[in-house]
């Protein structure tokens, strides 16, 4: 048991700092790549790849 704790322990940890920042960040964003709604919807619902997904190709990035 102890285990499965010290593995999962710091893939949670990271789902959670990659939750808030892609929140915070999709909240702040001035543009982003179809409606906010979607972006916050699939942050919360594709576990660790939806914040990744969004910073990658979710925020417009200004030249």
């Amino acid at each position: 048991m102890e285990s499965y704790l010290t593995l999962l322990l710091p893939i949670v940890v990271i789902q959670l700092i990659l939750l808030g920042t892609a929140l915070v960040g999709c909240v702040r964003a001035e543009h982003t790549l179809g409606p906010r709604w979607l972006w916050v919807v699939i942050i919360f619902c594709i576990s660790i790849i939806g914040p990744i997904l969004f910073f990658v190709i979710g925020k417009r990035r200004e030249i």
